[in-house]
């Protein structure tokens, strides 16, 4: 009997829930507005057989980031956290020196698609922390719209060496069926091989009440012919994904469609490629 995959799911939230620090959550988003914890997580990850998880940061905040730590700390299926820090500060290095000392702390994310500049990310100061990233060791998770993507080229351009993952395939709108002008951008940036792609968010940006699975194919289609088997993670961003499906429904697009995949190939986007950019381990 073959031995089945060890699977990271490389993309998922935790939060206690109040109104003054997810305004984001809208009237409509009702589900969310609870506390989501690892208890919460972990019977969905056994249903589905899901071995690990990367925390991703949900506030702005550097408090969230020791949250999260702590959280990894007790729960050993959280393999890594991309946290939250101020990349604009001039005391970023202060931040960066005391959070990249523990070994589950595997890169930053900035919520850029909030920021009413869309050229934000071509900020000196913000370019100056990017350039402080790779000396620590730690990632950096691309959040965007569409409209940022070139922007998002020019960025990863001026620092090669920095490992750079889009997650949610960059919030194409597959609700409009909508290709153009994310495919070509989307094409474009995957040519900087420092950049990698996380096959999540999906179900958030189609029709929440009546998705089918093919209507994702022609992006999933899009980013596979662009970025590889060897630069593509799968992630669920659970809880934002109950929105629009369940966790079992959301992990079972991404298993469908890589299963028309050689079994090494599927390994690489099930663990592979997670391990090898967040540089976790067992």
């Amino acid at each position: 009997m073959t031995a089945p995959f060890v699977k990271i799911d490389t993309h998922q939230h935790f939060w206690h829930y109040n109104p003054d620090e997810y305004g984001w959550m809208g009237p409509h988003m009702s589900q969310l507005k609870k506390d989501h914890l690892p208890a919460d997580l972990l019977p969905l990850l056994q249903s589905s057989r899901i071995d690990g998880t990367i925390a991703v940061q949900a506030r702005q905040c550097v408090e969230e980031s020791r949250w999260l730590l702590e959280l990894a700390d007790q729960h050993n299926f959280i393999k890594g956290v991309v946290g939250w820090v101020d990349v604009c500060s001039p005391k970023l290095r202060e931040h960066l020196e005391l959070f990249a000392s523990h070994p589950k702390y595997r890169g930053v994310r900035h919520v850029v698609q909030d920021e009413p500049d869309d050229r934000f990310m071509m900020r000196s100061d913000f370019r100056r922390g990017i350039g402080q990233l790779r000396e620590f060791n730690l990632t950096y998770d691309l959040l965007l719209f569409p409209r940022h993507l070139p922007v998002a080229c020019e960025l990863v351009r001026q620092f090669p060496q920095q490992p750079f993952v889009v997650d949610h395939l960059a919030k194409p709108l597959i609700k409009g069926h909508q290709l153009q002008p994310w495919e070509s951008d989307i094409r474009r940036l995957a040519r900087f091989e420092n950049v990698y792609c996380k096959i999540s968010g999906m179900v958030t940006e189609s029709d929440w009440d009546n998705w089918n699975s093919m209507d994702f194919r022609p992006y999933l289609d899009v980013v596979l012919e662009s970025f590889g088997t060897r630069r593509l993670m799968l992630g669920s961003d659970w809880p934002v994904c109950t929105l629009a499906g369940t966790y079992s429904e959301v992990m079972q697009i991404v298993s469908d469609y890589v299963g028309q995949l050689s079994r090494d190939e599927q390994a690489e986007v099930w663990h592979v490629n997670a391990r090898q950019f967040y540089g976790i381990g067992e």
